[in-house]
């Protein structure tokens, strides 16, 4: 794997960790990643991680029905999850194709480096 693209995937996994909205399995699959680096699992671990990464980057239609529902309002609290749903109708107006929350957003990042991950 090209340097540059391992130090860029391990800012973004650092970034991942440390958010908020990461959840608990991809914090746990970043942290077994990050220590998998430049070892023999390295390859191995990367393959996981990615699968892990791409399992849980939240779809921004899938934001958007999940804040407009029962289970968003009760999640989040009402006033809250219409403010999100509204913030992922107007990204998605924008072209995101995903939630922008930290742990999304180092996600897609690290996924638009996918293909160099996986070399």
């Amino acid at each position: 794997m090209n340097k540059d693209v391992l130090e860029f995937a391990v800012k973004k996994t650092g970034e991942l960790i440390a958010s908020p909205t990461c959840s608990s399995e991809t914090k746990q699959s970043a942290e077994k990643w990050l220590a998998a680096v430049g070892t023999e699992k390295e390859a191995e671990e990367t393959i996981q991680y990615v699968k892990e990464l791409e399992a849980d980057i939240m779809p921004i239609d899938n934001l958007i029905g999940f804040a407009e529902s029962d289970g968003g309002a009760q999640y989040f609290g009402a006033e809250t999850a219409k403010n999100i749903a509204a913030h992922g109708r107007e990204i998605k107006a924008a072209g995101a194709k995903y939630c922008d929350c930290p742990a999304c957003a180092a996600v897609e990042a690290i996924l638009e480096k996918k293909e160099e991950l996986l070399k």
